[in-house]
């Protein structure tokens, strides 16, 4: 994909409907897509009987949102113990999905190649990295295959899902992001002014370590976009960073509204099940577009994710900067002899077991919202958001900037990171979003 030709290629709000193609569509994608014991379904489908018609007046069916749902439910039930290796699985299964859709083969209905090959390659991925959930994806194939007309087209789809899925998964073997990898031990350095120590209560293990050992899906090296150092201690910038955490990330802050409390509690949880709704809003808002056009979009996406993770875990560990609790508490906390420590000071939320520098929330909130914003723009209609660490909250945005701006605020509500190392996190992840949006093309070839 050109980065030319990225601008906006998504109407903000584009309604329901049909699938024509644009003119000039970006340069031709291709990478790999898959299936598993289903396969023998490509050369069995001309055996059964023709799918049902739809129903007057039924809307048909839309393929990427039912198969992004299925993705959503697939990783929910999963469990896996890291972010990173759930980003990896949509990666593989989207990319996949995205090449075995690019190219349809001449003589067969385009339609039905493409949603077959689509639902081909995201059930080969998903079984082969979810096997607890193949009975449950084996039926989601089913009802996608029972709506497309039997024949060349379905079955020569449903083979180049399959074909590319596998390419995928080959091509991300011993890359470094399975959960043993993710979490290889780690023995924080001396303690020191500044430097990163086991947080409280519970003082331990380190987390996500081996993340920054990891093979990038883009990136040419893990600290390709290494953030430099963060501010010195002592300077203006530390001092007032650590001043406003002190404030209003205390667990019972006078200084802290209920607002800002309650923003702290909805984005409190992993980032990236928060990020799945406004992610189908732009998918289920594209259905105008190419169907490559929006498996792209969520491949994208994810491979921007999981390089940004990457990336995150490379400068968080080259800096090992110390967490606002650990700073606060320490009896040198800004090189100041006449600033006193609170040996009571305790944050709102518990302090998850990294580095402060850069905040991983931040850097995945500015990734996502650099791919989003250059494929849909940067304003979209209205859509509700819930969290489940903030039940009964409901909230409404109507741009990606949004969702950006109260992850910065939030991880300072919440007492676990100074604004500096949630600013830089946004400019880390919109450089390596970035960088996935010029570069895609290289996994398509």
């Amino acid at each position: 994909m050109r980065r030319s030709q990225l601008q906006h290629r998504f109407p903000p709000s584009a309604p329901a409907g049909g699938t024509g193609a644009r003119p000039g569509r970006r340069a031709a994608l291709a990478l790999g897509a898959a299936l598993t014991a289903l396969t023998a379904m490509a050369t069995t489908a001309a055996a059964r009987p023709a799918g049902p018609a739809p129903v007057a007046g039924q809307a048909r069916a839309d393929t990427a949102v039912e198969w992004y749902d299925t993705t959503v439910a697939t990783i929910a039930a999963a469990g896996t113990p890291t972010q990173v290796a759930d980003s990896r699985t949509w990666a593989i299964s989207w990319l996949a999905a995205t090449r075995a859709v690019e190219r349809t083969p001449a003589g067969v209905d385009r339609g039905a190649f493409q949603e077959a090959a689509l639902a081909g390659a995201v059930h080969k991925s998903l079984v082969t990295l979810v096997p607890a959930r193949t009975a449950e994806l084996d039926a989601a194939l089913r009802r996608t295959l029972d709506r497309i007309p039997d024949g060349a087209a379905e079955d020569r789809g449903l083979a180049a899902g399959v074909r590319q899925a596998r390419t995928v998964l080959a091509s991300r073997e011993g890359d470094g992001l399975d959960p043993a990898s993710v979490e290889v031990p780690f023995t924080p350095p001396a303690p020191g002014p500044g430097v990163w120590q086991l947080t409280p209560p519970d003082l331990g293990p380190a987390i996500q370590a081996g993340t920054r050992h990891a093979r990038p899906f883009l990136l040419d090296r893990p600290d390709q976009f290494r953030l430099g150092p963060p501010p010195a201690l002592g300077s203006a910038r530390y001092r007032a960073d650590l001043a406003e955490v002190r404030a209003v990330g205390e667990a019972n802050s006078s200084r802290r509204t209920p607002e800002q409390t309650e923003t702290a509690n909805f984005w409190l949880g992993s980032s990236m099940p928060l990020y799945n709704e406004p992610l189908r809003v732009a998918l289920a808002r594209s259905a105008r577009e190419p169907l490559a056009d929006r498996a792209e979009l969520v491949a994208l996406f994810h491979v921007a994710q999981v390089d940004t993770q990457i990336a995150t875990s490379d400068s968080k560990y080259a800096h090992l900067r110390w967490r606002p609790v650990t700073a606060i508490r320490s009896a040198d906390i800004d090189g100041d002899p006449a600033t006193v420590p609170d040996r009571d000071w305790t944050p709102l939320h518990t302090t998850p077991q990294h580095p402060d520098y850069p905040s991983g929330h931040t850097t995945y909130a500015g990734a996502a919202e650099e791919v989003l914003t250059t494929l849909v723009g940067a304003r979209t209609g209205p859509f509700e958001m819930t969290s489940g660490t903030a039940p009964g909250v409901t909230r409404t945005y109507t741009s990606w900037r949004q969702l950006t701006q109260e992850n910065v605020d939030a991880r300072i509500w919440s007492g676990i990171h100074t604004r500096s190392a949630d600013v830089a996190g946004v400019g880390l992840g919109s450089r390596v979003g970035a960088y996935t949006l010029a570069h895609f093309d290289d996994l398509l070839r």
